[in-house]
């Protein structure tokens, strides 16, 4: 039998040309992996929640716009105030930021909130420069509005927010800073995660704390869980030993995210070093 002209002339399936076919797929695969990834940064990143939600902390409660002000009980007009930065995955009003404040105000000191862009309502889209304005933004009302002297200005960051902390303490003066479940770079984490993808080159907020942590001129409170598995206890260490003294760097139990409800020693460790640094009686 004689073969038909098109199956001799139709093209051979040698080796070489499956090799090229399948290197072209893992090269389009991998490049339509990359453009995920940088299109979908921010929502890995902040994880911005929309909706602000019902709750809020026990009164007095003050509310200037995305601002929220608690004044303590016990002399609000001589005691500290505490600039609180929250995490993602949450707003001003989520359950454990709002233990945070009324434990804080349980402990003398008066708190002030701001919302970032893009989170609980609020117009914009967060980002790292964002993010750092809305901090500088509370920091100024603080200043501006109610005449706070630094010397009674405690800046306090959890996860994500201890790099919008680190940031604003690197820029401004202020008393202390206490970050809780810090990183010391964002940038580094993606990097583990995504360990074949050069995260470095295309991210957009890298957040790192590691290269602005020596610019803070005042003591500083490291507050980690070894269980924490969103951030990893080494990378608190690792933001510590970049730190300059005074510091001070307390272990606690209970994960990333429930330390502060589940730890009894978790505000006490606070009490003390802010104490320890004349910021209470």
């Amino acid at each position: 039998m004689v073969p038909s002209i098109a199956r001799m002339n139709a093209p051979r399936l040698t080796l070489p040309r499956v090799l090229a076919a399948v290197l072209l797929l893992v090269v389009i695969a991998y490049g339509g992996a990359m453009i995920w990834l940088a299109a979908n940064e921010s929502r890995l990143i902040f994880e911005a929640q929309a909706t602000l939600g019902d709750r809020r902390p026990a009164a007095p409660l003050q509310i200037d716009g995305e601002t929220w002000l608690m004044r303590t009980a016990t002399s609000p007009d001589s005691r500290p105030w505490v600039v609180f930065l929250h995490g993602n995955a949450s707003t001003i009003a989520s359950r454990m930021n709002i233990l945070h404040y009324e434990r804080l105000r349980d402990l003398g000191l008066n708190v002030i909130v701001r919302e970032y862009r893009g989170y609980g309502g609020v117009a914009g889209v967060p980002t790292e420069s964002g993010l750092f304005e809305d901090a500088m933004s509370a920091y100024a009302y603080l200043r501006q509005h109610e005449h706070v002297d630094p010397g009674r200005i405690v800046i306090y960051g959890w996860s994500l927010g201890s790099a919008v902390a680190v940031t604003l303490a690197a820029s401004v003066d202020e008393s202390a800073v206490i970050l809780e479940g810090a990183p010391a770079s964002v940038v580094d984490i993606g990097q583990q995660r995504y360990p074949f993808f050069p995260v470095r080159l295309i991210i957009r907020n890298p957040f790192e704390s590691i290269r602005r942590i020596e610019r803070i001129g005042s003591p500083v409170l490291f507050l980690h869980s070894p269980e924490d598995t969103i951030i990893p206890i080494a990378e608190g260490r690792r933001l510590f030993d970049a730190a300059p003294p005074p510091k001070q760097f307390v272990e606690v139990s209970g994960g990333h995210v429930y330390a502060s409800e589940k730890d009894p020693r978790f505000f006490p460790a606070i009490g003390a070093f802010l104490r320890s640094q004349h910021l209470l009686p």
